[in-house]
């Protein structure tokens, strides 16, 4: 599979999907023109999105959508992210029934887009480029992902309102993550970031501090405190947290 295999399929799905709501609502239609069909490919209609969010101005915009150009032209595989990204979405969502919604109307998706922008260009010294990314994705969106934070794909950010992620923070595939959610360092020395394994869910309102590792799939209940170590596999609920449901491994230990 190339690296474009799966954003490529996509992309032919998000046109066949505007082209059938043009079909069905001509009102409606109109915006999808320019959103979706007016664009030859997924990095085009993803950057022009990223502009159209983060600016406020027509010159904004076009600082931001020429930024986006530019880090997905350097790192093709922002877009296979952002697509696999996106099929997380309809994956993980029952209320979702195709791609082309959660592309235009969810925040979430489009602010950790905007991240895997600001990232590439902290990764590539534009620093001040990054930094402005994050603070407009937090302005506009409400969501604060620092540009050296490292988050893999197929994440899901839900409702996507006031989730605060630090920097050097890592986060793994297949992490979903509520609203209202904190990951960042603690206040104690060293003063090292959370490491979030692979298929974990973070509930609403959950906080996450300190040098500290969540193992995979494990569960974050709404309104956790969490600032020790999380065996792979179990649940954590309360504050401060308190470990529930675990593998008997983690269990025994």
């Amino acid at each position: 599979m190339t690296v474009t295999a799966t954003s490529d399929r996509l992309w032919q799905q998000i046109r066949e999907e505007a082209q059938r709501a043009c079909a069905f609502d001509p009102v409606f239609g109109r915006s999808l023109v320019d959103a979706v069909l007016a664009h030859d490919g997924f990095a085009a209609a993803l950057a022009d999105l990223i502009g159209r969010r983060l600016g406020g101005s027509a010159a904004e915009r076009a600082r931001f959508t020429s930024f986006s150009r530019d880090a997905f032209r350097g790192a093709p595989e922002l877009i296979e992210a952002a697509a696999r990204d996106l099929q997380a979405i309809v994956r993980s969502d029952p209320a979702i029934a195709g791609l082309l919604a959660p592309l235009l109307h969810f925040k979430g998706y489009v602010a950790l887009q905007a991240w895997r922008v600001s990232n590439w260009l902290w990764r590539h010294d534009h620093r001040d480029a990054a930094l402005l990314f994050q603070n407009e994705a937090s302005n506009l969106l409400q969501v604060s992902i620092h540009p050296a934070a490292s988050i893999g794909v197929s994440v899901y950010l839900d409702h996507a309102t006031g989730i605060v992620i630090g920097a050097d923070v890592v986060i793994g595939d297949e992490v979903t993550i509520l609203q209202n959610v904190s990951v960042g360092r603690g206040s104690s020395l060293p003063t090292r970031s959370p490491r979030i394994g692979r298929g974990v869910y973070i509930g609403a309102g959950a906080t996450i501090l300190g040098d500290l590792s969540i193992g995979d799939f494990a569960r974050i209940g709404a309104g956790t405190v969490v600032t020790c170590d999380v065996p792979g596999g179990c649940t954590a609920v309360g504050d401060p947290a308190q470990l529930t449901n675990c593998p008997e491994p983690a269990s025994a230990a």
